[in-house]
């Protein structure tokens, strides 16, 4: 089969290896769409300690869809369409992925398996929604607006927030959370964050604030921007282990710090389930969050862009067919 790996820092290389084959329990997956995420960047497209390349077969890339062509297993059928969730130290980046029934998530018959994969990521973002307060009414303010800060923007204005407030130095990604629900945009590089947010809210402040960027200098912003009581969802992966943190802020304003990661949890499946759910019965659509379609030939392309912010990326599904 054809795959690919990060040969050497930043370097792909594309290869003909083994296919897998699956064991009882297992399913054997063809994998057709694969998209590139702003974790696969930080954690694995970096430049790291020589020992680590070349790195395992499909690394890095988590977000996968295929079809079962092989099922060893009573949970699920061959020709069934399926996100799969690859395990620690495996990638996407293959035509065939083995897999157990515990890490993939069916998908409707119907619909473009590119878009379906985008639930992927804004499955993970759902999660996160569903430990904030009651939104209805309330005020949003969300640091990036990548495909996860986006994904935030769509689900907490579906929530019923009266205000989404988005912060990002990009501007046309201010500008595509437009179509996503943001009511208000900031351009950090032109605004002073705090006072903005401030004159959106009457000098309240965000009830909630979310850091979805993945930068240490944000996370100090949420702690500025936060209101006394008001509660900080964190997200994004930082690429240091440590950072510096405005102590006195956490405790003078009593806030509430929420750390969410659904990878983690027992289940890591259920709210991409919740997600593709919503999606089929029209209540959101993650789809959106693609702006360039390539092939896996092409995966060298793919990751440059999605670091650079090239051509205005929001999001690279590939064919891993092509």
């Amino acid at each position: 089969m054809r795959a690919a790996r990060i040969a050497g820092p930043k370097h792909f290389e594309i290869l003909e290896t083994d296919a897998p084959v699956a064991q009882d329990g297992q399913c054997l997956v063809k994998v057709e769409r694969v998209s590139v995420c702003g974790s696969d960047i930080r954690h694995g497209y970096h430049v790291g300690p020589e020992e680590i390349y070349p790195m395992e077969i499909g690394r890095p890339c988590h977000e996968v869809a295929g079809t079962i062509v092989e099922s060893r297993t009573d949970d699920y059928h061959e020709g069934q369409r399926v996100l799969l969730l690859p395990t620690a130290g495996t990638g996407g980046l293959q035509e065939y992925f083995v897999t157990t029934p515990s890490r993939i998530i069916p998908l409707p018959d119907e619909g473009p398996l590119d878009e379906w994969v985008m639930c992927q990521p804004s499955g993970t973002v759902l999660y996160a929604c569903q430990e904030m307060p009651n939104l209805l009414g309330k005020n949003v303010l969300i640091f990036g607006q990548g495909s996860i800060g986006l994904s935030f923007t769509m689900i907490t204005s579906r929530l019923g927030a009266r205000s989404v407030i988005v912060v990002d130095p990009l501007d046309y990604r201010l500008e595509t959370s437009k179509e996503f629900g943001s009511t208000h945009r900031i351009n950090p590089d032109r605004e002073n964050v705090e006072e903005a947010a401030a004159a959106v809210t009457g000098g309240i402040g965000p009830d909630v604030v979310v850091e979805a960027s993945g930068y240490p200098d944000t996370f100090n912003q949420c702690l500025r921007v936060a209101p006394p009581f008001g509660t900080i969802i964190v997200f994004g992966l930082m690429s240091e282990h440590h950072v510096t943190v405005e102590h006195e802020l956490i405790v003078l304003k009593q806030l509430r710090i929420i750390g969410t990661n659904s990878a983690r949890l027992a289940d890591a499946t259920a709210h991409i389930k919740e997600i593709v759910a919503l999606r089929q019965r029209g209540w959101c659509d993650p789809g959106k969050l693609i702006t360039h379609r390539m092939g896996l030939s092409d995966v060298q392309k793919a990751y440059d862009m999605y670091e650079h912010h090239d051509d205005q990326v929001i999001k690279v599904v590939m064919n891993v067919n092509e």
